[in-house]
């Protein structure tokens, strides 16, 4: 299958560079490789030509083209003929050597998906179960410890808010990377790394890939301007409503998240928020009364955790700053809900 690869970037010239070195030593090269910059210097273009790629393409955007969302949709514009998979990646990832080859693959094993997600392995420390997965389904509830979440015969560690969300009920009532009713699921964080494929409705798009036909008719939402947040989960929410997607947890890399580019804490809050209503309403345009008082509680509730994080973590300014963008953000949503454009 021939694919490209979409890079969309914004003022990460060094970083966008590693990631292009280590798509150099990919065992399944891209047959195109195209550069969204929205940065408002030079940097990158000038870090491009000192450091040539093989089927590069470098496109500058306007204003008007800048912002996650709007340079993904003008990429896949840009995509040369006779290609089949588009792939994208954030900026500031970083490639295991087999990567496109297994995710490629997914699309010979399950030639029905819309779309197939990769896999991130340097942001969770999980632990292989050393039962067998008859003793863990005879496990009483009584036994698993709260702080802890198991999945597939694997165990991470349960943050805080999951710890409280599962004593107040507000716990995901699906599997990882699906979309409970009431949102605030669990996202593919969530899935362990036991290199299995995994059938879901949704993953992130700084890893991910589609079938080029599926582009040719859904496209990017320009409501996520500039950073984007959320933007992949509206988007493969909508895809699983008329097709089947796959994370593939083989299809390994790194992710660093990369301080420049990204919006102040204030702006990242309301985000959180607005745009998280948003995806909710976009998966589930009337939810129950019940579902309502679910998304309502779980926001409340993260948004006093993000609170208390101004005594107990270190950087106290910025959990301030998320926080009071996550009550203003909430509140907002009683005269001014986010709609589709």
């Amino acid at each position: 299958m021939k694919f490209s690869l979409i890079i969309c970037t914004y003022m990460r010239s060094q970083p966008l560079w590693k990631l292009l070195e280590s798509v150099a030593k990919q065992t399944l090269y891209p047959d195109e490789i195209l550069i969204i910059d929205g940065s408002t210097d030079e940097t990158t273009k000038n870090m491009l030509r000192k450091h040539p790629f093989e089927n590069l393409k470098y496109f500058k955007v306007r204003d008007e083209d800048r912002g996650l969302t709007r340079q993904r949709n003008f990429g896949i514009e840009k995509v040369g003929a006779g290609i089949e998979i588009v792939c994208f990646l954030d900026d500031d990832t970083v490639l295991t050597e087999t990567y496109f080859e297994v995710l490629l693959n997914t699309y010979k094993l399950y030639p029905e998906a819309l779309g197939v997600g990769g896999y991130i392995i340097n942001e969770v420390k999980w632990w292989e179960n050393q039962v067998s997965k008859e003793q863990q389904r005879l496990l009483s509830e009584a036994e698993v410890r709260p702080n802890e979440f198991s999945y597939d015969g694997w165990t991470r560690s349960d943050g805080s808010r999951f710890v409280l969300r599962k004593k107040l009920g507000l716990d995901a009532n699906r599997p990882p990377a699906h979309f409970p009713d009431f949102g605030h699921g669990r996202s593919v964080s969530f899935l362990p790394p036991s290199g299995k494929i995994y059938e879901v409705e949704q993953f992130m798009g700084g890893v991910a890939s589609y079938k080029r036909k599926t582009l040719e008719t859904e496209k990017f939402s320009e409501y996520f301007e500039g950073y984007g947040l959320y933007e992949d989960a509206d988007f493969t929410l909508r895809l699983s409503n008329i097709g089947k997607l796959y994370v593939n947890t083989a299809a390994q890399l790194y992710h660093f998240h990369e301080v420049a580019g990204r919006p102040d804490y204030y702006k990242y809050g309301k985000m959180v928020v607005r745009n998280g209503y948003f995806v909710w309403r976009v998966k589930h345009p009337n939810p129950s009364l019940k579902a309502r008082f679910k998304w309502n509680a779980t926001s409340f509730l993260l948004t006093v955790i993000r609170f208390s994080n101004t005594i107990t973590s270190s950087d106290k300014k910025a959990a301030f700053s998320e926080a009071l963008g996550r009550s203003i953000g909430w509140f907002s949503l009683l005269f001014n809900k986010p709609t589709a454009r």
